[in-house]
């Protein structure tokens, strides 16, 4: 994602309103909305021109400068928009502060998405032109097949030999839909099962539905006999070496949803409570592990992981004196050994599943999964998570806060 030039920017500029800019005077009134439609529009690029969009606030209609302060507080604003969990899959963008014609201007812009359709607030915006719209069934039906031809994520593959049968169509039309899409959106009723399946990304078009590996993942009805590596490890091991004895062993397997409630039930059970009272007003009670950093550290694991050629599940191992959560696949794109971990730096190897963990309630943004487990680990008394980044995993280590003596 280079950013365009001055020049290629004040080309976009002068140029009447068309399908790959928009303007906005100020952050004000309905433009946080409009903008985020603009984005959700962009990201799914249907003209196909193949290149970004770019929003300028600070900018009349015309084109020429309405000058506002841009400072830090609105390009955070704006950069919010890509983790903020509206914008499913997370678009990909930049935002800069640019002087242009002399005046200062907030840039945003919006790379196609490799994962259309992108739908911001349930709905799947689109761009003609200067008009702004939410996609009919056939303009839906161009993004879902522009997306087979992509094909750059294995989550986006169909699975050879599986069947819409394989898929729990209870699930999606009860539960899935509803909260993926308005309910707008849904009570116009205009589109097939097997086209709102593929609008989602569980089959690879309407007119060919076979279930993809997001499908599967999400959906089926038994996941792990097609995605062998799709379920989790958990083993509590008595003591602090591999070696050591296991007290409690568990393969949790099914689709993303109740395989990651389950995990959580387990790791209720094995968190416990100690309870202060000696010199103390009121008694205090600590656990070694706060379980909100777990959920984001294993829901990070889930999501991450590589699921082609692999069938290594992830492991949750949780020893006397620490825990480890290790994921197969190393970092993605433009995250890497370095930069893992450090807020802003954040990248999708399985962007419709993100997606699917945002409208199945397990994740409430994107991108803050690590910086919310440190936070919830260093009120605890714990120290902060440590990672082990490899080509081909990741772990996560998770050590337990020292035993404190009770006193004053």
């Amino acid at each position: 994602m280079t950013p365009l030039e001055d020049r290629e920017l004040l080309a976009l500029l002068g140029a009447p309103e068309s399908d790959r800019a928009e303007r906005k005077r100020a952050w004000a009134g309905d433009a946080p909305e409009k903008v985020r439609q603009a984005v959700c529009a962009f990201a799914n690029d249907l003209p196909g021109h193949g290149l970004p969009g770019v929003v300028f606030i600070g900018a009349n209609d015309d084109g020429t400068p309405h000058a506002i302060p841009v400072d830090d507080k609105l390009l955070k604003t704006l950069a919010d928009i890509k983790t903020d969990g509206q914008t499913v899959p997370p678009p990909s963008l930049t935002v800069e502060r640019r002087v242009l014609k002399g005046s200062p201007m907030a840039v945003l812009t919006v790379w196609p998405s490799d994962a259309p359709p992108v739908r911001f607030d349930g709905r799947i915006w689109i761009r003609t032109g200067p008009r702004r719209d939410r996609a009919t069934a056939q303009d839906e039906r161009v993004l879902n097949e522009r997306r087979r031809a992509r094909d750059s994520h294995f989550e986006s593959h169909p699975v050879a030999g599986a069947k819409l049968s394989d898929l729990n169509r209870t699930v999606f039309e009860n539960e899935y839909l509803p909260a993926a899409f308005a309910r707008d959106v849904l009570e116009a009723n205009e589109r097939s099962l097997e086209q709102r399946l593929a609008a989602c990304g569980m089959v690879a078009t309407a007119d060919d539905p076979v279930p993809t590996v997001l499908g599967l993942l999400v959906l089926g009805v038994t996941p792990r006999d097609w995605i062998p590596g799709s379920y989790i490890q958990f083993l509590r091991i008595a003591g602090r070496e591999l070696a050591d004895e296991v007290v409690d062993a568990m393969e949790i397997d099914g689709t993303i949803g109740p395989m990651l409630r389950e995990l959580d039930s387990k790791l209720r059970a094995h968190l416990t409570t100690r309870v202060e009272f000696s010199g103390l007003p009121v008694e205090r009670r600590t656990s070694p592990y706060p379980l909100s950093a777990l959920q984001q550290l294993t829901r990070n694991a889930v999501m991450h992981r590589n699921y082609e050629g692999t069938n290594t599940p992830v492991r949750v191992y949780w020893y006397d004196d620490r825990i480890e959560i290790i994921s197969a696949g190393g970092p993605y794109g433009s995250v890497n050994a370095t930069n893992f971990g450090k807020p802003g730096y954040t990248d999708y190897r399985n962007p419709q599943l993100a997606a699917a963990f945002k409208v199945l309630g397990l994740a409430q943004s994107f991108g803050a999964g690590i910086s919310l487990a440190q936070g919830e680990l260093r009120r605890n008394g714990n120290p902060p998570a440590r990672f082990e980044v490899e080509q081909n995993f990741v772990g996560a280590i998770v050590a337990a806060p020292e035993v404190r003596e009770p006193g004053p």
